[in-house]
């Protein structure tokens, strides 16, 4: 937890004070940004970036609030943002696909409190619970071919079943997690069947 007196003096702008909170807080961001991207450059990048957009809204940091979750959130939507850019962009999308309400939902600055957990924390827990409702096959393919990073074929040869199998479970799968999370999460139905393609 950052000192309330740290979070003053990056209020009132003092560059020594954000000298001191990147010593403190950057690693972990480093961390915590390769969970979205895995290009080192790039997480280098996203973090210095974060800690700028930092300072422009220095006046939203108060002192009997986590400073850390300002920053930590500023991180995630810069991450979130740019791996939408991308999928949009490979995809032929648009911006206009998605509603307003989607992306207030998905990329608001959710350093208020209100919420106890982070959008992508209520999505990951969310996955975790739903694939352990898969049928057992479903989830045994979907965890070998996507967790475990195994190709189609070896998973036939260890389960003992056809490519063809394989595929088709794979393919159920995906559709019972994006129908378990859009009705949990509808607000974000576009942004799941990106994750799930």
């Amino acid at each position: 937890m950052i000192d309330p007196a740290l979070n003053n003096e990056l209020r009132s702008g003092i560059p020594a004070s954000y000298e001191k909170l990147y010593a403190l807080t950057s690693s972990r961001l480093k961390k915590y940004c390769n969970i979205f991207l895995k290009d080192a450059v790039l997480v280098e990048d996203m973090v210095q970036n974060s800690y700028v957009r930092l300072w422009e809204r220095r006046e939203r940091i108060h002192t009997e609030k986590s400073v850390e979750s300002l920053l930590f959130t500023i991180t995630r939507n810069q991450c979130l943002n740019y791996l939408r850019d991308q999928k949009l962009t490979a995809a032929g999308y648009s911006m206009d696909e998605f509603s307003w309400s989607e992306l207030q939902h998905l990329y608001q600055i959710d350093f208020t409190g209100e919420e106890d957990k982070s959008i992508e924390e209520q999505l990951f827990e969310a996955l975790h619970e739903a694939i352990g409702q898969l049928p057992a096959r479903q989830n045994q393919v979907l965890v070998m071919c996507k967790i475990k990073g195994k190709k189609q074929k070896e998973v036939a040869e260890e389960l003992g079943i056809s490519i063809k199998a394989v595929e088709k479970n794979l393919d159920k799968a995906k559709h019972n997690l994006r129908e378990t999370l859009i009705r949990r999460f509808p607000e974000l139905s576009l942004f799941i069947c990106f994750l799930l393609k």
